[in-house]
């Protein structure tokens, strides 16, 4: 193995171990939902992921019970728009993707393929920042379909949560 190749290898083993262990110590708050409990964890002011299930440890801050009070509004067809500090941690490229995904308007869907050349890359590229999107729902990775349906979705029950929110944005509001 190349000195090259050991480095890489290094700081690619390094990488996966900080992303596998938890956070230390980041308030987190969980509530029910129709797709499923969420939790919603905020990191220096700002919304850092929301996972699906309970989290184990509860801190009701002031931003997590307005990310709360923000969700409940949009599964009730109250709100289209979040307005949350959001700071979800990954490379330039998702960065990117993720900018796009805020872009697309509630109730409207986008193709992988028009992401991709909005940002000049390609559609696979794509799908793998969409699926790595650590804050589903509020930055809005359900909207992104596949040119030839549908398309995967990484979050609770896979498709059949993606559709459930595609139908939710379809419904009238309220």
């Amino acid at each position: 193995m190349t000195a090259t190749r050991a480095r890489s290898r290094i700081r690619h083993i390094r990488s996966r171990t900080t992303r596998d262990q938890p956070r230390p110590n980041l308030p987190q708050l969980s509530l029910h939902s129709p797709i499923g409990d969420l939790t919603v964890s905020e990191e220096n002011g700002a919304i850092v992921a929301v996972d699906w299930g309970w989290g184990r440890d509860q801190a009701e801050t002031p931003l997590l019970a307005r990310a709360r009070d923000e969700l409940f509004a949009y599964f009730d067809r109250a709100l289209t728009r979040f307005d949350l500090p959001l700071a979800p941690a990954g490379s330039a490229f998702q960065q990117r993707v993720w900018a796009a995904l805020q872009a697309i308007p509630y109730g409207e869907t986008c193709r992988y393929a028009e992401i991709a050349a909005r940002i000049g890359s390609v559609p696979r590229a794509v799908g793998q920042a969409n699926g790595a999107n650590p804050i589903p729902i509020l930055i809005p990775c359900h909207r992104v379909v596949a040119a030839g349906g549908l398309g995967g979705y990484s979050g609770g029950d896979g498709a059949a949560t993606k559709r459930a929110l595609l139908d939710l944005e379809a419904a009238p509001l309220l």
